[in-house]
């Protein structure tokens, strides 16, 4: 059994940020990662257009600011140079291709055992460290269960495989989920030719990169509660009544809804406009089942479409193989209470609680500090 004093399970931005805070105290440790590189998910699962939606002040990892000449909004490719100079920057020690299949707290040898499978050998290794961080997040795409999906015969993807609209044109697509990845693939789409759909079954609530700007200025002087009144007010003002669109306002404010269900306002880079002009449609109904390139709804009405997209977000696997956290992770994978990052004998997670780059980089933080307190 290999030993150190932290195991990180998780080379993604929020296992990087804990590393560097790790590093920044002396305290060393290994990461596994079960990908082949580090941030998998924004080397691999992202498509072209994205960049990051808030400015570059409040996405930077903990030590490390963003170069004076990266834009405000940083794409992809500069976000992953960005990440790339931090790991070399922080000299991180990742272990790739581990997957972890079990971790276990040994009460006699005051320590957390991890085994994992080294997907290279196929050999499964085991870990000991005094403290355990879980920085996995979400890490499984999601595609809900829709009777007859296996019987359509156009093409099928998760957003994770979408990269840009290009070889779409002209088709037909139905984009299934109307988060920030579903409106910003449909409006992707809509930009390279195709003729996107997209199903909004909930109210959603849309701000602009201005908004969230002047708004997180605002949370400096003024409570939460009065600035998300007066976004939605702003928001009202700007987009119109988008209710005759399929998209009316939810009756619960963009931070209420944040909280309560993981649901993040949509920043609007676009969509809104096509969608108006008539150039993305909108589809505010489930589906009810599939036949052939035929989708039926819940309201009786069929289309038929040439692909599927479905922007259907992740599942976590963490309560698979993490046993004895129940005090800090629900059967969902998610902090068991708001904030919280801390749980019994050594354990902790780090960006699972839907607080984006600002909120994990404070967690990294706090568990680094934490841990230097206990070490003796």
């Amino acid at each position: 059994m290999q030993k150190e004093k932290v195991i990180i399970v998780g080379a993604g931005t929020s296992g990087m940020a804990i590393a560097a805070c790790l590093t920044k105290q002396s305290i060393p440790y290994i990461i596994l990662e079960r990908e082949d590189c580090l941030a998998s998910l924004w080397q691999k699962y992202t498509y072209d257009r994205l960049h990051l939606h808030l400015g570059k002040k409040v996405c930077e990892l903990p030590f490390f600011p963003f170069p004076n000449s990266y834009p405000n909004y940083v794409p992809r490719k500069l976000f992953l140079e960005y990440l790339r100079s931090y790991e070399k920057h922080f000299d991180m020690k990742i272990l790739y291709h581990r997957c972890v299949v079990l971790a276990e707290y040994d009460e006699g040898e005051e320590l957390w055992r991890v085994k994992a499978e080294n997907r290279s050998t196929g050999e499964v290794e085991e870990y000991g460290g005094r403290f355990l961080v879980v920085a996995s997040g979400e890490d499984k795409p999601h595609v809900p269960r829709v009777e007859g999906l296996e019987s359509f015969r156009g093409k099928v993807i998760h957003s994770t495989l979408y990269k840009n609209g290009k070889e779409y044109r002209d088709e037909h697509v139905l984009v299934v989920g109307s988060g920030n990845s579903g409106m910003e693939i449909a409006l992707d789409l809509a930009n390279f030719g195709a003729k996107p759909s997209i199903i909004a079954r909930t109210p959603v609530h849309f701000l602009s990169r201005d908004m969230m700007y002047y708004g997180s200025l605002l949370m400096k002087y003024l409570s939460p509660k009065i600035v998300e009144k007066l976004l939605v007010i702003v928001s009202k003002i700007v987009y119109g009544d988008l209710s005759k669109y399929g998209l009316p306002f939810p009756s619960e404010g963009p931070f209420v809804s944040k909280q309560k269900y993981g649901k993040f306002p949509v920043i609007d880079l676009g969509t809104i406009k096509k969608i108006k002009f008539g150039e993305i449609q909108v589809l505010p109904i489930e589906i009810e089942s599939i036949r052939g390139n035929e989708v039926l709804f819940r309201d009786g009405k069929s289309l038929t479409f040439d692909s599927i997209i479905f922007c259907t977000g992740f599942k976590r696997t963490t309560q698979k193989w993490l046993k004895g956290g129940d005090d800090l992770l629900n059967k969902d994978g998610f902090p068991s209470l708001p904030n919280q990052w801390k749980g019994k004998n050594g354990l902790y997670c780090v960006g699972m609680g839907r607080r984006g780059f600002f909120g994990a980089n404070l967690e990294a933080q706090s568990i680094a500090n934490d841990i230097v307190s206990i070490i003796p």
